[in-house]
């Protein structure tokens, strides 16, 4: 076992030959103020263990600060926006996104100034049907959008002429990312046997190399855990119609992603650790230990119950409880994305605020269906990792952060939907600035 410390400007440090990244890579010593990054580095098997157990690279806590933001209340029908369901950039900083409201595949300049419409609604050459969260730009500037609708991946030029069409298997409707890698391959969710009960559905990803042809199938990272689950059921001449299905809320999830260095990212979050399946026979583990787990607050945990009862009953009229309690202290992390850079930002979980006044309780029949209004939000806060393992830092975004459309990053830019205090959408393009900046 051997510890690591953050180096200096220019300082080497030993590398882990099956990253594409060492230690030192986008380096940039310790920050004014905070406390020097070190970590334990361990091998247990095929696992490289990279382990932060205090401080970080920045030394402080990094906020997001917007330099551009497109859309308007009221004004031009290319600003004003519905229902953002995708968000990507080009390399060029274009920004691309799809309103599922209009429907339009819509382009922007790194500025925000509109540019172009790509296709439009329909069945033919171009168009789309049902476009869901997958939307990616290739290296060489072609954007892909998944529509499950027409059951294909619609490929355009960076100037909107419609390529050709990747037929897809299915209308698998999913708002996760159609992932894209360095070489110019593409990645779409996948039912990995389609005709397996709902209850024993396994997740994956199919490749599409970058001129359409199909390549090998992922299987996502699996781990031996049984989530804590709600189950309704809806049963009609004594034969089960309809089953919903539910975590208990702030409990270990199961989360996972595909990085644009060629391989997959899964972790579980009954503890803060994630893996990088860089190899079949290598995978690198990155771990902190000084965190401390956010507590569920009473307030917060009745009105989940409230809402988690009244979405069951939704299915079931008469529905009780029947899981796990929620638990008093919440997980390490709720999800994680990856970069266009390989950068992991991982979604932690923070102790919720009151956002607005809870409305009164239904004064109905006590199984009314009404669904409460969720005022204990959870501000939006990253922890930032290096695909190397090294922990650069805390960054805390700003009111109204949304959470999906998946938000896209790059290095130290973040492009993201915003939500303003009347619902109103906006995409806003960050960037980290640290306190020495401000």
């Amino acid at each position: 076992m051997s510890q690591l410390q953050q180096p200096g400007r220019g300082a080497a440090v030993p590398c882990l030959a099956a990253l594409t990244l060492c230690l030192a890579a986008c380096g940039g010593g310790e920050r004014s103020g905070g406390q020097e990054w070190r970590a334990v580095q361990d091998t247990v098997g095929d696992t490289v263990v990279i382990r932060t157990v205090a401080g970080s690279v920045w030394g402080d806590t990094a906020v997001l600060v917007a330099d551009v933001t497109i859309g308007q209340f009221d004004g031009p029908d290319e600003y004003m926006f519905g229902s953002i369901r995708s968000l990507a950039a080009a390399p060029d900083g274009s920004i691309y996104l799809f309103d599922s409201h209009v429907p339009a595949l819509r382009k922007y300049a790194p500025d925000g100034t509109y540019l172009a419409t790509f296709g439009r609604e329909g069945g033919g050459p171009g168009e789309y049907k049902q476009p869901d969260g997958g939307l990616t730009v290739l290296p060489d500037g072609r954007v892909l959008l998944r529509d499950p609708g027409n059951t294909r991946i619609s490929v355009y030029s960076p100037e909107g002429e419609y390529l050709e069409g990747w037929r897809i298997r299915g209308s698998f409707n999913t708002s996760r990312r159609l992932y894209s890698d360095r070489d110019g391959n593409s990645y779409t969710l996948i039912l990995m046997d389609p005709v397996a009960d709902v209850m024993d559905w396994q997740m994956g990803l199919v490749q599409y190399r970058s001129d359409g042809s199909p390549g090998d199938t992922l299987p996502a990272p699996s781990f031996d855990y049984q989530p804590s689950e709600l189950i309704a059921q809806r049963i009609e001449d004594g034969e089960s119609t309809s089953t919903s299905m539910n975590s208990v809320p702030f409990t270990p999830t199961v989360g996972w992603v595909y990085s644009p260095l060629g391989y997959m990212i899964g972790g579980l979050s009954t503890r803060y650790a994630l893996n990088l399946y860089v190899a079949p026979d290598r995978v690198v583990r990155i771990e902190r230990t000084n965190w401390d787990p956010a507590p569920v607050l009473s307030e917060e945990k009745a009105e989940r119950e409230a809402i988690m009862t009244a979405n069951m009953r939704q299915t079931q009229p008469d529905w009780r409880w029947n899981g796990d309690p929620i638990p008093d202290t919440k997980p390490p992390y709720r999800g994680f994305y990856v970069g266009a850079d390989g950068r992991i930002w991982v979604l932690l979980h923070q102790e919720a605020e009151q956002t607005a006044e809870p409305q009164p309780a239904s004064q109905g029949h006590p199984h009314a269906r009404e669904v409460p209004e969720q005022t204990w939000i959870e501000p939006v806060a990253f922890d930032v990792f290096e695909p190397d393992g090294r922990y650069l830092g805390m960054v805390r975004a700003p009111q109204g952060f949304a959470r999906y459309p998946r938000p896209y990053m790059r290095g130290d830019t973040v492009w993201a939907v915003v939500r303003d205090d009347l619902e109103v959408p906006y995409v806003v393009r960050f960037h980290i600035q640290h306190r020495d900046e401000t």
